[in-house]
């Protein structure tokens, strides 16, 4: 019975010190050490232009909101001319229907 106790023991300590096997895509292979840090390496450098790329865009996106801004406020301005060019013309059509009125001639404007 002892002997059977030890057996499992021993058992039992070599399948809690059995190292985990890693996991690999069919065909994969363990990367060298150097090849390692070289795709340490590729990773940061596509970190940084991913970096790059987003603070363009950052910028980009702020740029075109700024000029949108600026667009809208020319809107605004050119809305207000027109109505006060409008507003101009209309009184400049009454006032030559006034003078028609008085000197009795008809107008060439429709």
């Amino acid at each position: 019975m002892a002997k059977k106790i030890k057996k499992v023991k021993a058992k039992v300590k070599k399948v809690k010190t059995k190292p985990k096997k890693v996991v690999r895509s069919a065909g994969a292979r363990k990367p060298k050490k150097n090849e390692a840090a070289l795709l340490k390496q590729q990773m940061a450098k596509l970190r940084r232009e991913s970096n790059a790329k987003e603070a363009e865009m950052n910028r980009l996106r702020d740029e075109v909101e700024y000029k949108n801004r600026q667009l809208a406020s020319k809107d605004v301005d050119m809305e207000s001319y027109k109505k006060v060019t409008e507003e101009k013309i209309f009184q400049l059509e009454a006032k030559v229907k006034e003078l028609e009125g008085k000197i009795g001639v008809s107008s060439f404007t429709s």
